[in-house]
């Protein structure tokens, strides 16, 4: 679980992020939506543990983000490539195994099912810098999930990517879901965040409302996400 209260992170002056609170429970798919400079990142890396709040607390799986047993248990799946372009799909997978110490007959069964999982079996073998960008972002996807982690947390998962791939991912992010592990999805693409059990508007680094994707466009009375959103902005003005 995720307890977020009266974060505040400040850039000289300007607060990227002001007194948010945010709970996530366990097993769930929460989104966070909300334009390019809403603090969606600058949120991600408060979480991770990249960064530290200039106020107010944060309890991630019953520890604080930068505590090793945490970390163990979160899987991140970043807006940038983080992967080693040299190596092939399977190598990079490898290694991040060996960076949680898993090792040997464990680290290759969990290789097999996220090729499987990921539909990567038949690239495992090809170099990263070879790969599209939407094939790289499932290489990016299975090596989050490699030491089966609690709480995933994916920045802009399917930036980039086609439709048929973006619909993909959210069934893998379901099935995660009902095996327990907690999601927490960044996004700008309203139709898609549809798919989250509950959302997050954040705007300017202010949390603007919270609930179930039905129950926000029935609370601003309106057709789509996208309408409700900018009736949550229009509502949230000064």
């Amino acid at each position: 679980m995720l307890k977020i209260k009266n974060i505040t992170k400040r850039y000289g002056r300007h607060e990227v992020v002001s007194e948010l609170n945010l709970t996530i429970p366990i097993g769930s798919i929460f989104g966070l939506l909300g334009p390019n400079g809403a603090g969606k990142t600058t949120l991600i890396r408060i979480i991770t543990g990249l960064l530290e709040p200039d106020s107010g607390s944060i309890s991630l799986l019953g520890g604080k983000p930068r505590d090793l047993k945490v970390r163990q248990q979160l899987g991140y799946l970043p807006q940038e490539a983080a992967l080693y372009p040299g190596l092939t799909v399977k190598e990079n997978l490898q290694f991040f195994g060996r960076c949680y110490g898993i090792n040997g007959a464990a680290l290759e069964t969990r290789l097999a099912e996220l090729l499987t999982l990921t539909e990567l079996t038949e690239q495992k073998n090809q170099l990263v810098e070879e790969l599209s960008g939407g094939t790289a972002r499932r290489v990016l996807l299975a090596s989050a999930l490699v030491h089966r982690p609690r709480f995933l947390i994916l920045d802009e998962p399917t930036s980039g990517v086609d439709p048929l791939l973006r619909r993909k991912f959210w069934k893998w992010l379901r099935a995660l879901s009902l095996e327990g592990a907690s999601v927490l999805v960044t996004t700008h693409h309203l139709a898609e965040a549809e798919a989250c059990e509950q959302i997050l508007f954040l705007r300017h680094g202010k949390a603007l409302d919270v609930g179930e994707p039905k129950a926000l466009m029935k609370r601003y009375h309106a057709p789509d996400l996208e309408a409700a959103f900018l009736a949550a902005t229009l509502e949230g003005s000064p």
